[in-house]
């Protein structure tokens, strides 16, 4: 028998999602509670490894997933001359295995949608609107009382609740977020035809400009600049200086700048990090996904090790008889590390930039796939 009969999970983005329909799938009750008052997914695109890519089979929503976005295989590195002049194309490292593409770029509401979705047929019960006020537990589940007034027992608590996690604060536990000093500008928008890989142009007045194919006609584009406050500004204002810090760009970007008029596809977002130092659980109560680890989408492994968080625990919470610190010790051994490894190299990549040098990218980036190229 499973060790947990019934279990909630605090939100619906990635690592939420994927956790409640593994749990589902194995026969758990699974609530799900989201603040928010429907799905919903900041951001324009997603880029998905190979080890993503694993756990999306898994779901088996991998089909759906590359019907939706775009596969590829290639890093097209470009100048940021009047002609974007292309000085390398290095293969992608395939960190899920021959049998998946390397990489797959995707809208990010696409995914979101596709993974409640997902958990819904696996009979998840989402409770949208709501989130929680308390958690007070014992030796056996744990007690849990809504924002609406209502209260409900559990065998364990998953908060999957992001980046500011309101369940890691139920916890009082301790974890800064740090600024890593870039602000990065996303816009979703078009793709020119050729535009079949991620292409990126290092220096110039950002430090750097991404092109990630989203679909056979779609793309997120993105800026990265030293980080600044621009709360402040209005939609169309953020949108004018997009449009200027995109003008020395050329190549691909000439040929969809005018097409960049809505100010609502258009993102705006700080590089963090932050690591939780194990265990990641407080008795029956466990943090996955951005709650415990982000980091800069350097290596692009921040949704993978969100997946994979879930697939892990869910995998655990089924095969095991009983929740004890046995289970809970094995989920630190299978996670940690690893990620780890990713969130420093995430890291050393981005100082590489801030620093304006030219570090070990192959050497970095070797290390990683020898971490998370074998199933979590």
């Amino acid at each position: 028998m499973p060790a947990v009969n019934n279990v909630l999970v605090v939100g619906a983005g990635a690592a939420g999602t994927t956790a409640a329909a593994l749990l589902a799938d194995a026969g758990v009750a699974v609530d799900l509670v989201e603040m928010k008052s429907e799905v919903s997914a900041l951001g324009s695109g997603i880029t998905l490894q190979g080890n993503a890519l694993r756990v999306l089979r898994q779901l088996g929503v991998l089909d759906e997933c590359l019907e939706l976005g775009q596969p590829f295989s290639q890093l097209v590195i470009r100048l940021p001359d009047p002609a974007a002049t292309i000085v390398a194309r290095v293969d992608d490292i395939p960190f899920g295995g021959p049998d998946l593409p390397s990489t797959v770029g995707m809208y990010r509401p696409d995914l979101a949608r596709v993974l409640v979705s997902r958990a819904e047929r696996a009979g998840v019960r989402f409770r949208y609107s709501k989130t929680i006020d308390s958690l007070t537990q014992d030796d056996d589940g744990v007690d849990v009382h809504f924002s609406d007034g209502s209260t409900a027992r559990y065998d364990v608590v998953v908060g999957a609740d992001g980046l500011r996690s309101w369940t890691r604060r139920l916890l009082e536990i301790p974890l800064e977020t740090k600024s890593v000093g870039m602000g990065a500008f996303r816009m979703f928008g078009p793709k020119p035809a050729d535009v079949t890989e991620f292409h990126a142009i290092f220096g110039g007045p950002s430090y750097m400009a991404l092109v990630c194919p989203t679909s056979a006609t779609t793309a997120y584009w993105s800026l990265v600049e030293p980080a600044r406050d621009r709360t402040t500004q209005t939609p169309e204002e953020r949108l004018a200086d997009f449009l200027e810090l995109s003008r020395p760009y050329h190549g691909p970007w000439d040929e969809v700048r005018d097409s960049f008029t809505d100010p609502a596809a258009l993102n705006y977002t700080w590089f963090e990090h932050h690591l939780l130092d194990a265990p990641w659980n407080r008795g029956r109560v466990v943090l996955i996904g951005d709650a415990v680890h982000t980091c800069p989408p350097t290596i692009a492994q921040g949704a993978a090790m969100g997946f994979e968080d879930a697939a892990v625990l869910a995998e655990l919470l089924t095969d095991r008889e009983q929740v004890d610190e046995e289970l809970w010790a094995t989920f630190t051994a299978r996670r940690f590390d690893r990620v780890k490894t990713v969130v420093d190299a995430s890291m050393q990549m981005a100082q590489w930039n801030l620093d304006h040098v030219q570090g070990d990218v192959p050497g970095v980036t070797r290390r990683v796939a020898a971490a998370v190229s074998q199933p979590a």
